[in-house]
């Protein structure tokens, strides 16, 4: 597997990630279960556009949108984007998804340790994200409220996480702003 910066071929085996990725979850939310390849004709998930949108926007960073590329295909996908706490920038990760029958393998850590490794790199100071509080701790993330930032939706505080990195200072407080496109879901 290799992680690597998005190239405009990839655009559609992009979308077909998150569309499968995104579609199995919904259903299995829902206890529904269907065969991957049945997804595409299902209402693609919101994930589907809200990467489309991201990229149209000013908050996108082509360097921050990666995939993990099998021999034969993209396997995942993650990007950051520009976000901030108050008048900080900061960086926003999500989505970031897995193909079905390569979830649990070991993809989507190698994608965030790569988009976080990245970030760290160019000095950004913080990613947050909405996610699992199972899953993104392993890799540093903590709530916001623990480092006084939180989102500018309450109702998106209880899943709210932050990741400090190297450039990060303690002044770095207040409310997180995520890209356009998030709030247009």
């Amino acid at each position: 597997m290799l992680i690597r910066r998005e190239r405009p071929s990839d655009l559609a085996a992009i979308a077909a990630v998150h569309r499968s990725a995104f579609a199995a979850q919904y259903a299995n939310a829902h206890g529904e279960t269907w065969p991957e390849e049945a997804a595409p004709a299902l209402a693609d998930p919101p994930e589907v556009d809200l990467v489309r949108r991201l990229r149209d926007n000013s908050g996108w960073i082509p360097t921050l949108s990666m995939v993990a590329e099998g021999r034969d295909r993209i396997l995942g996908h993650v990007c950051l984007t520009r976000a901030a706490v108050g008048p900080f920038p900061v960086l926003a990760l999500g989505p970031i998804g897995v193909r079905p029958d390569h979830q649990g393998g070991g993809v989507g850590s190698a994608l965030m340790h790569a988009a976080l490794g990245a970030a760290d790199a160019l000095d950004e100071p913080l990613v947050g994200l909405l996610g699992s509080l199972d899953y993104y701790p392993r890799f540093g993330f903590v709530p916001g409220v623990r480092l006084n930032i939180a989102p500018d939706r309450p109702e998106w505080t209880s899943h709210f996480q932050v990741r400090p990195l190297s450039a990060y200072e303690d002044e770095m407080t207040g409310d997180f702003r995520y890209a356009d496109p998030f709030y247009e879901l």
